[in-house]
């Protein structure tokens, strides 16, 4: 009976179909968007205000100053006042990730951000650590 159960168990391990993935649950978000003239559109940024779970207006602030631009937000829309390719504005992207959604300590994403006096830190739901992070963008 247990050499059938064996056989058995043996067979449905090698018709299971295995995932290969990198091994992280958290992908940076793409920005998605388009050129109007000498201005760029980004139509997306509620999705990834949304999958990193901070504020609008940090995100966007950091967005422009790491650009070095001006831009507005109209109906969920960022409008950047000059061209920038695609690429530039994940790298930012991702900066902003590392440095203010992932924890210094854990590597994970499940942080939020808390502001005690004029300091900013990133409290991680995940370890308990505490860091402190720029607060002035």
């Amino acid at each position: 009976m247990t050499d059938e159960y064996e056989q058995l168990l043996n067979e449905a391990f090698k018709s299971i179909k295995t995932i290969e993935h990198n091994g992280e649950r958290f992908e940076t978000p793409k920005i998605e968007g388009h050129l109007e003239g000498t201005k760029t559109v980004l139509t997306n940024i509620p999705q990834i205000i949304s999958y990193l779970r901070r504020p609008q207006e940090h995100f966007v602030k950091y967005l422009l100053k790491e650009l070095a631009t001006s831009g507005t937000v109209k109906n969920n829309i960022l409008i950047l006042q000059r061209t920038i390719n695609s690429q530039q504005i994940n790298d930012k992207i991702t900066d902003y990730i590392k440095e203010f959604v992932i924890c210094s300590q854990c590597g994970k994403p499940d942080t939020e951000l808390l502001k005690d006096k004029d300091f900013l830190f990133i409290h991680c739901l995940a370890c308990g650590a505490k860091h402190s992070v720029r607060s002035k963008i």
